[in-house]
This record gives structure tokens, sequence and C-alpha cells, in this order.
């Protein structure tokens, strides 16, 4: 485990370091990364994912749905324990929040792809684009703790560039249409820059982190996220005889840390965001303890 460690998850590590180190010594905004990430290199690894790949339309259904019935019932658990712990409403929402949504894209993308190539990856930017149409919609409702509309809610979700990546790549799979090949080298190539990209980008944003205690709440989130979670995908994968790499995707994308789009979530509708952040930074540190052996089991 120890090779597997040094060269699937140490790489992934040293990205995130160096935009640590960029935030501190050069004094690097994220935010503008942040956009470029979001808007143009994160749309076109997913079209480029899903078009180039040998993913059939109902191997994708199957991933979004196993993906949201894993997300879902995560979120479930962590209400009903922090329900029983008699949480704060606040509280309640910021636990449930950061033990439902995972650091699919900017993580769980560049250590799949590590540990179990492009047919993994494949599956695990289906689990991406799901998890981020989640956290959009879900996430926004449980933040609000019931304030935010319907409307509101569809407004967020319209705002995410790679849902409409999806729907175009669907598009030209089930047409069979194929982009020029100017267009199609121009998005591989900016497909190629979302890995990296986002992986500075999460050091950036590590950087500006805060410790907060609490260690309750912190303890409930960090469990449900790295241990309860990919347990669940494993118990799902078992009963719906699921393998290969699906699985591997699957399973491993369930166990990756919080998503840092929590921390956006939770600071727009004032919900303990400096805890939120903490609970960010202490999953992503301890991953690296819960992903190897991981890993080794799902055949990397």
């Amino acid at each position: 485990m120890i090779d597997l460690f040094l060269n699937n998850l140490v790489p992934v590590l040293l990205a995130v370091g160096s935009g640590y180190l960029a935030a501190r010594y050069l004094q690097v905004d994220p935010r503008g990364l942040s956009r470029v990430t979001f808007y143009i290199f994160s749309p076109c690894l997913i079209f480029t994912l899903l078009t180039q790949s040998e993913l059939s339309n109902g191997d994708i259904l199957k991933m979004g749905a196993f993906a949201t019935v894993v997300i879902i019932l995560v979120g479930v658990i962590a209400w009903v324990v922090g329900r029983l712990l008699r949480l704060g409403r606040r509280t309640l929402a910021a636990v449930v929040i950061t033990s439902m949504f995972v650091n699919a894209g900017n993580f769980g993308l560049a250590v799949v792809n590590f540990g179990f190539g492009d047919d993994a990856l494949a599956f695990a930017s289906v689990f991406f684009v799901t998890n981020a149409i989640l956290a959009y919609t879900i996430g926004v409702f449980i933040a609000s703790m019931g304030k935010a509309s319907f409307t509101q809610s569809l407004l967020n979700l319209a705002k995410v560039p790679a849902i409409y990546a999806m729907l175009l790549a669907f598009l030209f799979m089930y047409t069979g249409w194929q982009l020029p090949l100017p267009l199609e080298r121009t998005t591989g190539l900016l497909g190629d820059a979302a890995i990296p990209g986002m992986l500075v980008l999460l050091g950036l944003q590590l950087y500006s982190v805060s410790w907060v205690g609490n260690i309750l709440p912190l303890a409930l989130s960090s469990g449900m996220r790295l241990l309860v979670s990919p347990a669940i995908a494993l118990g799902l994968s078992a009963l719906l005889n699921i393998s290969g790499p699906f699985l591997q995707a699957g399973v491993l994308e369930a166990a990756m840390p919080t998503a840092v789009l929590t921390t956006v979530i939770a600071t727009e509708y004032d919900v303990h965001p400096r805890f939120v952040t903490s609970v960010v930074f202490v999953t992503t540190l301890l991953s690296m303890f819960t992903l190897t052996p991981l890993m080794a089991f799902l055949g990397a």
C-alpha cells in the first residue's frame, strides 16, 4: 500500500500543495482560477469524457442513479444522528451538507484517473455532475432550511455549466454527431487542463480555511463523509451486483472528502461557514489514510 499511496495519492497532494504555497507566498487569488475552471475547463472535460468514452446511455443513467442514492442516504443518516444529538438547526444543516456532498471534481477525478484509468474516469465524471446538480438544488434547500424557493433552486442549477456540457454530450451521443476537428481538439485541450487546474485551486482554497472547535459535529461530518459514505456505496454495489470500473469509480468517489463547494453554499446562506471550511480541511487531510486501503481493496 506504500507504493499505492506514493504513486496515486502523493502526486495529488503535491499538486494541491503547489496551490497552497502559491496562495501563501504569491498571494494568488483563487477566484480567477475558480471561474475559469468552473466555466471552461470542467465543462470541456465532462463533454470530452462522455463523448469519447465507451459508456452507454444506460451506464450513464445507472451511475447517476447510484450517486443520487448514496448521497441522499448519507444525508438522511447524518440528519437522523444530528437530531438525536440535539444539534441546533444551523449546525445540523452544516453537518448534513458537509456529509452529503463530495469533492468529486478537483480531488475525486484526479485520484480515480491515477488509480483506475480512463474507463473509471468516465464513470467518475457522471458522479461528479450528479453531485453538482444535487448540491445546487438539495444542498441549497438544506442550507437555507426551507427559505429558498423552488425558483431560486432552479436558478442556481442553471448556473452550473457542467450540466449543459452533459446534456450536450447526451445529444451528440444519441445522434452520432461529431465536433469539427478544430473544435474537438480545442475541447480536448481545455478538458486536459481541468484536473491540474482543480487541484491547484483546491490548494488555494485550503489556505484560507480556519480551524474552529466544535468537535462533536466535526467528528460526525468527517465520519459520515469518509467512513459511512463508502460503506453505503460498497453495500449498494454488492446489492446491485456492480463490478469493474463502475464499482471502482462509484465507491472511490463516494469516499472523497467534503466538497469545497459547500463553503460557497454555507457562506451564501450563513450556515456556519467557518465550521464548514474546517470540515473540508480535516476530511481532505484524513482522506489520505482512508483512500489508500480502499484503493487497494478495489484493485488499484
